[in-house]
């Protein structure tokens, strides 16, 4: 005769770290595109009026690969009993996508401004 053994399922905690590494991420990737759209929508606004926008994304691709590598940290200690894996996924490549709008901005700006200075 079995024995029926019932096991309790423990549910998947929440993983908050992951859900703020995908804000984050999605902060990094949008605020610039969006700050230059905003340029072209508001009268009287010049296109490096989006400059802002560079230390806001890179500083938010920071924030979430932070948050990615803490979510990621939780997800072992619990012995993956709490979820996020591909929200932290997702959120890496946001805050990648992000730091690479922000360096390419800033190698814009850096280079149209000399290109200021030599002219005069």
């Amino acid at each position: 005769m079995a024995v029926q053994t019932q096991t309790l399922a423990q549910p998947r905690r929440p993983n908050y770290r992951a859900f703020l590494a995908f804000l984050f991420g999605v902060l990094a990737a949008a605020v610039i595109p969006a700050a230059i759209e905003l340029t072209r929508k508001i009268p009287g606004a010049a296109l490096l009026d989006a400059v802002w926008a560079i230390p806001v994304a890179a500083s938010a691709a920071v924030v979430s690969l932070l948050f990615a590598r803490g979510a990621k940290g939780a997800i072992a200690r619990t012995l993956e009993r709490t979820g996020g894996s591909a929200w932290i996924q997702v959120g890496r490549i946001l805050a990648v996508a992000g730091i690479c709008f922000a360096l390419s901005a800033s190698l814009a700006v850096g280079l149209y401004e000399l290109l200021l200075r030599l002219e005069h």
